[in-house]
């Protein structure tokens, strides 16, 4: 319950950081607007679409009772909707995140120089390097997201379960990856590989949740998603500093508590981001 807590503190940390450095609020918004304009236009078009591919997608239903098969392939198009998404909210902040990468590199960097300084021995990358790399690590993710989200799809058809129980899951796990592409930004800082920042969240999956459930959720305000983008960002990056150990900066920040709200951290030393850390 505490990592829980300090997830949700992050998050709001992150905006309150944000709207006390007015430039690079602003300086977030824009690769946040050009995404929320792709995403609105795909899920506008599968709306229009959804009948189609669910007569497509239900061909055993050809035969059935009027009553039937529109009840079947309406379930199949409003779930083929949800579905997709729940998915948009998973890969927004990543697509995001690619449009952007100068402006959040640049955002999370001013973060870290505000709550104690960059890690030492950081790693550094040309601008088409750091997008390749962005890109493959955001593929991976998305891999391991649709492991996820296929079945929980499909578990959507089942009655009471598909309407309570599946919901609530769909929405820990698209939290859960979209803590890890947020923070991706400070552990590909660090060196950190895409597979050991997921084993790193792994173990610390309250944090992971606390933070990424309740963006979740904002994201499915229409809108909402590109306002909270630049401070999800400058919450992730606090919240990476906590997940390797890093230092907290001298004295309270921002008048409040001190800032690190969760326990030491589990994994791995030496810590990434110092001297003679693995890579």
């Amino acid at each position: 319950m505490r990592d829980l807590g300090a997830g949700m503190r992050y998050l709001g940390r992150g905006q309150q950081w944000v709207l006390t450095h007015g430039r690079w609020f602003g300086f977030g918004l824009l690769p946040a607007l050009i995404t929320l304009v792709l995403y609105a236009a795909a899920l506008t078009a599968l709306g229009f679409w959804a009948d189609d591919i669910a007569t497509w997608a239900t061909p055993f239903a050809d035969d059935w009772g009027t009553t039937g098969r529109a009840l079947t392939r309406g379930v199949f198009a409003v779930m083929l909707w949800l579905g997709v998404l729940m998915l948009a909210v998973v890969t927004f902040a990543a697509v995001a995140l690619l449009i952007g990468d100068p402006f959040y590199e640049k955002l999370s960097e001013q973060v870290e120089e505000s709550e104690g300084g960059l890690p030492a021995g950081m790693v550094e990358e040309s601008l088409l390097r750091g997008l390749w790399t962005s890109l493959c690590d955001s593929l991976y993710v998305l891999f391991r997201t649709l492991l996820f989200t296929v079945p929980l799809f499909f578990l959507g058809f089942v009655p009471f379960i598909g309407q309570t129980v599946v919901p609530v899951v769909g929405i820990c796990v698209s939290g859960f990856f979209l803590t890890l592409e947020l923070a991706s930004v400070g552990l590909q800082r660090r060196g950190v590989p895409v597979r050991e920042r997921l084993a790193m969240l792994r173990q610390r999956k309250a944090l992971a949740l606390g933070f990424g459930a309740p963006l979740v959720l904002a994201f499915l305000v229409p809108l909402l998603a590109v306002p909270l983008m630049p401070g999800a960002v400058a919450g992730a990056t606090l919240l990476v500093r906590d997940l390797v150990g890093a230092p907290p900066a001298p004295g309270p920040a921002m008048g409040g508590p001190a800032p690190y709200g969760g326990p030491p951290p589990a994994y791995g030393t030496p810590q990434y981001g110092r001297p003679g850390a693995p890579r």
